[in-house]
């Protein structure tokens, strides 16, 4: 479902206190990250066609670690990709309920492009934080396979090569996601008083069946992860960082969703 959103000027950058952070991302750490490879993908990958992706996950530190994740054409016809997840690594970072999850996102701009965070445990625990497609140049994706629902977001700021602030709440009873200081859905679906899960951060290509593969003269495509933190407020407590447009619902009943598959 399309949702709009207010194009006021971006808010001034939110100061997380310190004392709430639970994770700063470290892309380059590989005590916090494991690169190119992830059960999500099957046998941990390093493809996986049956979800529309061209992808041959690479451990190459030059796909990720910096926090640009790379795709390149293969001569097989894929693409090596940049993958990381928090999934198998020394730390085993989980994200859990009443956790809150702030990034700052360059997107692509090349045609096949499939970037996305979102989460991921035991088959299952996923939470899109975003996903984007350059073909629809001004759409989000926003979704919560936990529990069903999801919403795809127009916004005049978003487009090939824009910077985006995004901000997911993972509340036990509403999933909640903001896009540049605006909240643009709350589920009210949740994901429950037990849920955690990891973290992925990865650039996939799309193969075709909802979104256009790469044109045949695009070689390379990318996009940043500039910052990505995630807090965790005190038992009780109320998420810190909010802006003055806390407030502006524009959330939608239980069950609203899109009308085609937003897989990452």
């Amino acid at each position: 479902m399309d949702e709009p959103t207010s194009h006021g000027p971006l808010p001034a950058p939110r100061d997380p206190s310190p004392s709430d952070i639970v994770l700063t991302a470290d892309f380059a750490s590989e005590e916090q990250w494991v690169a190119g490879r992830s059960w999500a993908y099957p046998g941990g990958g390093p493809v996986n066609p049956g979800d529309n992706k061209l992808d041959y996950l690479v451990s190459d530190p030059d796909y990720s670690r910096s926090g640009v994740f790379r795709a390149r054409r293969r001569p097989d016809g894929k693409w090596n990709t940049g993958l990381l997840t928090t999934e198998g690594s020394a730390q085993g970072f989980t994200v859990r309920t009443g956790d809150v999850l702030e990034a700052r996102v360059r997107l692509p701009e090349e045609i096949g492009a499939w970037p996305a965070i979102w989460t991921w445990r035991d088959g299952d625990q996923e939470i899109d934080v975003f996903e984007y497609h350059p073909d629809n140049p001004d759409l989000l994706e926003f979704t919560n396979h936990v529990r069903g629902a999801n919403r795809y977001v127009h916004d005049e700021a978003v487009g090939p090569g824009a910077w985006v602030d995004l901000r997911t709440e993972f509340g036990a009873r509403s999933v909640v996601w903001w896009l540049n200081g605006t909240r643009v859905f709350a589920d009210r679906r949740g994901v429950g008083h037990g849920w955690h899960a990891y973290l992925i951060v990865n650039l996939s290509v799309s193969a075709g069946r909802y979104h256009p593969q790469p044109a045949p003269e695009t070689t390379e495509m990318s996009y940043e992860v500039a910052s990505l933190v995630v807090r965790r407020p005190p038992a009780g407590g109320r998420p810190r960082g909010r802006t003055a447009a806390d407030g502006a619902e524009t959330a939608s009943a239980a069950g609203d969703g899109a009308q085609e598959p937003a897989e990452p």
